[in-house]
């Protein structure tokens, strides 16, 4: 499997094709969303089908924000979103970052897991709606 940088328009194929997004994003709704900020978006390809995209971007200096993120259902049980999470945190590393932000709900059982798994601590319970989509605030220290 290979872990690489790309753009907004190939993010968004894969995007597309994981259904438990609310609503669709496209490459308008991506550069609305980041704008200006230093960002970065990884997919995941395995024998030239990709598999899995992970996007974030500064929140400041010395934090970065791991916004959206999935694996389309072929891809899943085959540790590609635990490879884009290392290769974001290396990424964030290498950039000076001293800590990753994320947050999560309650529906998506496989994320927290691999978040608390991976060193993210809850920080913060913010309650929304029926309790499967309470989202849960993550933070991982980085130095």
């Amino acid at each position: 499997m290979e872990i690489r940088s790309t753009d907004y328009e190939e993010a968004v194929q894969v995007l597309g094709r994981i259904s438990e997004f609310s609503h669709e994003e496209t490459v308008e709704s991506l550069k609305q969303r980041i704008g200006r900020r230093p960002h970065l978006v990884l997919v995941a390809e395995k024998d030239g089908e990709l598999l899995g995209v992970k996007i974030g971007y500064q929140l400041d200096d010395d934090c970065f924000y791991s916004w959206l993120g999935g694996v389309v259902p072929e891809g899943r049980r085959q540790g590609v979103a635990n490879a884009l999470l290392i290769h974001q945190e290396l990424w964030a590393r290498e950039k000076g970052y001293k800590e990753i932000r994320v947050k999560s709900r309650n529906r998506f059982a496989p994320m927290l897991c691999m978040l608390l798994n991976n060193g993210y601590q809850v920080e913060h319970l913010e309650k929304k709606d029926g309790i499967e989509d309470y989202r849960l605030h993550f933070v991982k220290h980085l130095i």
